[in-house]
């Protein structure tokens, strides 16, 4: 099933619960699902999983010298975890009011973001060569998402 479409339908399904509230109330309700779906976010990614459940594509390794040891004993490439600061509340900000919620990230990291959501192209360092980046979806609706605002 497309997810705009699913999308549209959720939408279409809360903003008649909502037309009944007054403003007030429904800017609180907003802020608390915004609220709830900024920690679904962080905790997909913290388990490196897209929304459709399955796992980010794993990290190119390192070959340049000088740079961060990527192997551990006995030659395994360590895994560490990707996005480890753009999960926190500092940078994936919510706005909500009686009209809507945003979840979104903000400032220079919103390019990292991006670049990763979309899978686009971008200088690996400054001045660095550019590398074809692979979609890791940041942001986005899962099936616990929508039933979470339904039950809210």
């Amino acid at each position: 099933m497309d997810s705009q479409f699913q999308l549209d339908s959720l939408e279409t399904w809360a903003s008649a619960l909502l037309a009944k509230l007054a403003p007030a109330a429904r800017r609180a309700v907003m802020r608390d699902i915004a609220r709830e779906l900024r920690r679904s976010q962080q905790a997909r990614i913290a388990a490196q999983r897209n929304p459709d459940g399955s796992a980010y594509e794993p990290r190119k390794p390192r070959s340049k010298a000088g740079t961060k040891k990527l192997r551990g004993k006995r030659g395994r490439i360590k895994r560490s975890a990707m996005f480890p600061k753009l999960r926190t509340a500092r940078y994936m900000r919510i706005e909500a009011d009686e009209n809507g919620l945003a979840i979104g990230f903000i400032g220079r990291v919103a390019r990292i973001a991006r670049v990763h959501q979309f899978g686009e192209t971008d200088h690996v360092a400054p001045g660095g060569p550019e590398y074809r980046y692979p979609a890791r979806e940041l942001l986005g609706f899962t099936c616990d998402d929508r039933e979470l605002i339904r039950d809210m």
